[in-house]
């Protein structure tokens, strides 16, 4: 009953459904859920070390016989100068400060890792379905191997040039991720927040320069969400936000009393919480130091001061110091099993079609 099953086809899913990888606020529990509820489920491994991620894997497989996506960065990571670490220190004294903690402390760097050697031969023992990547493609020599491993290969868009680039490349599939969506923006052939275009711009205009399917991310939520993207030509989506309030997510108690009072208006695209622009749920930081900062050291390094600062808060059941990334369709969420959920999109999505099939 889809318009276009060549998502469903590529991946052997019962729906065209991606769940979106978020690092940091699910594990393998919400991979598991989605993907019995004929989801893509995609396990995040940028913040994981090679052995969790074995780990994780396994138990995914020992529960579901279901295709699997991991995702990786492959950003280019840069070097911290003591300029700009003094720099962000001063920026943060006062929180600091007012939550009696020590600024001269040593904190755990923050765990962004790049896609590398360590993983791919993790990849190659394990070979999931699909292997997805944010920031690009790896070098060609380890991408060569994934492929070479038998994976599918999918990685985000948020232009269309960066769709074609991909392409050229040989992915599988591209992900056109919308300024809409939550998290970090894909982006790495631009730097140019201000002009990132929207998912109902950017999805049509990748269908219509590349052959290979697209899937839509960004202010998805709902069936109706789903719809419009196979109207815009799209063979798929990728869903995140809709999942975070779903008992299988490892948002916090804070985290969820956020989200469940978040409006269309609640989001912003920041830099301040890990050094690169993602969109979240605006907090203290991103309203008192940004959302944009020229403060803000590169990438994932603005995490590691702010490390003490989240745990602190989030003691006290605030998330004044939280990345809770978030796309603008947060308030469609709903607090539902991930399962039932993904099933829920599904059918929406088909009837809300055959309604406007006539």
């Amino acid at each position: 009953m889809w318009p276009d099953r060549r998502l469903i086809d590529l991946f052997k899913t019962e729906f065209p459904i991606v769940l979106a990888p978020m690092a940091g606020v699910m594990d393998a529990e919400l991979v598991i859920a989605a993907a019995q509820g004929g989801a893509l489920g995609s396990l995040p491994c940028a913040m994981i070390s090679p052995d969790k991620a074995r780990e994780q894997v396994g138990l995914i497989r020992q529960r579901v016989k279901a295709p699997v996506n991991m995702n990786f960065f492959c950003h280019t990571p840069l070097e911290l100068t003591r300029e700009a670490e003094a720099r962000w220190k001063q920026r943060l004294a006062g929180y600091y400060s007012e939550h009696g903690l020590d600024p001269s402390a040593p904190i755990t760097a923050a765990n962004r890792a790049p896609f590398d050697a360590a993983f791919c031969e993790v990849v190659e023992a394990l070979r999931p379905e699909v292997v997805s990547f944010h920031f690009g493609l790896p070098e060609q020599a380890l991408l060569n191997r994934v492929k070479a491993a038998g994976c599918l290969v999918i990685s985000s868009a948020t232009t269309v040039n960066e769709a074609v680039w991909l392409e050229e490349r040989g992915v599988d599939a591209v992900i056109a991720q919308g300024a809409e969506a939550g998290g970090h923006r894909g982006m790495f052939l631009t730097d140019k927040i201000a002009g990132q275009p929207g998912t109902f711009a950017l999805v049509p205009q990748v269908v219509d320069a590349v052959k290979v399917p697209v899937i839509a991310a960004g202010g998805i939520a709902d069936g109706r969400g789903i719809a419009a993207a196979f109207s815009l030509g799209a063979s798929g989506v990728q869903i995140g936000t809709a999942y975070l309030r779903c008992p299988e997510s490892k948002v916090s108690a804070g985290g969820r009393k956020a989200l469940a009072e978040a409006d269309d208006e609640s989001t912003v695209i920041t830099n301040v919480m890990t050094g690169r622009p993602a969109r979240g749920v605006q907090n203290r930081l991103m309203r008192e130091a940004g959302p944009i900062s020229p403060d803000a050291p590169p990438f994932p390094h603005a995490a590691t001061a702010l490390g003490p600062l989240k745990a602190a808060a989030e003691k006290q059941g605030r998330v004044d110091f939280t990345n809770l990334w978030a796309g603008q369709a947060v308030a469609l969420g709903r607090e539902l099993p991930a399962a039932e959920l993904t099933r829920d999109l599904a059918k929406s999505a088909l009837g809300r079609m055959k309604a406007l099939a006539g």
